[in-house]
This record gives structure tokens, sequence and C-alpha cells, in this order.
């Protein structure tokens, strides 16, 4: 088995000392994901726009590690204003609808007051 670690170009993870996912054998494990665009470091304005965002943030890790958001087991969603998650949940349901992974959704502050959603996966390759 070997370990890999998987990087997106964002700033934070220099300056942090992260890295935006780890691939163990089988397993991936995706850090926490916001809505910036790393590509502009801009960040939308409402939920479901950093959803998406971090979703695809998340899928280009996945990429990656040789997965998709198929292989996701299981996903955590933060978000500081628990009366907008609602909000995002036709994104959510697009991108995991078919796979079910387990999910529990936290209410807590994040590093920055524009960040609306943080999501973070855990992944297995099927082999």
């Amino acid at each position: 088995m070997t370990r890999r670690l998987i990087g997106s170009g964002s700033p934070f993870e220099e300056q942090i000392g992260y890295s935006r996912a780890v691939v163990d054998g089988d397993w991936i494990f995706v850090s926490g994901t916001t809505g910036y665009d790393y590509g502009t470091m801009r960040i939308g304005g409402d939920i479901a726009t950093q959803a998406e965002q971090a979703l695809k943030n998340i899928e280009a890790a996945l990429k990656q590690a040789d997965a998709s958001l198929a292989d996701v087991v299981r996903v955590t969603y933060v978000v500081p204003d628990a009366s907008e998650f609602p909000q995002c949940w036709p994104v959510l349901q697009k991108a995991f609808g078919a796979i079910r992974p387990a999910a529990m959704m936290i209410s807590a502050g994040l590093a920055d007051a524009k960040m609306k959603i943080e999501i973070e996966v855990t992944a297995r390759k099927r082999t």
C-alpha cells in the first residue's frame, strides 16, 4: 500500500500545511473543501453556488486519485448558518442522490465569513 498526497494549488494548503486529499491504498480522504475557485481565488455569494464549486474541487481531487464521486462513502457538511443548508440540497441531491453516502451536517463557524459551506468526503476505490 502506498500513501500519496494530492494538492489543488490552493494557497491555503501551503499556508496551513495540509493536502487537499490523501490516498492510502484504496481509501481517499478529501480535506474540508470550500467554494473557492482556486484558479481565481474567488468565492460565490450564496451557499448553493459555493456547494457546487466545493463539489467541483472535490471531484478534481478524486480524479487525481483515480476515483469519482461514485466512490464516496461518507460526507460531512459544515455550515455556519444551519437555516441556509436546505438551499444547497438540490446541488447535493444531484451529486449524491444515486450514491447515498453516509452523511452528517454540523453547524459551526468557518475560517472566513464569506464561506457558507465546507464539505469533507471519504471515498473508497472500487476494485
